[in-house]
């Protein structure tokens, strides 16, 4: 019997979580399912033997975890209804 718990498919599950946490305002929660769908995704690749993809997915990473960090900081701030003027 097939398994279907495969690294790609816990990725797409941790991405309908994220999705889920995003809509509901915890952009924060969102961002750290995305780093772990990511890490499903670079495993998935580092298997196949797809380094292209792989180094795609872990720059995607370290961009994540860039805008994770600032935004855990609190130097990302952004005010969706700041007055303009």
């Amino acid at each position: 019997m097939e398994t279907y718990l495969t690294p790609a498919t816990l990725g797409g599950v941790m991405l309908i979580i994220g999705a889920f946490l995003m809509y509901k305002g915890q952009a924060m929660y969102s961002i750290l399912t995305y780093f772990f769908a990511d890490t499903m995704w670079a495993w998935m690749s580092w298997e196949k033997g797809d380094t292209f993809g792989f180094s795609l997915v872990i720059l995607g990473m370290i961009f994540g975890f860039g805008v994770f960090l600032k935004m855990h900081t609190g130097i990302f701030v952004k005010n969706l209804y700041k007055d303009k003027k």
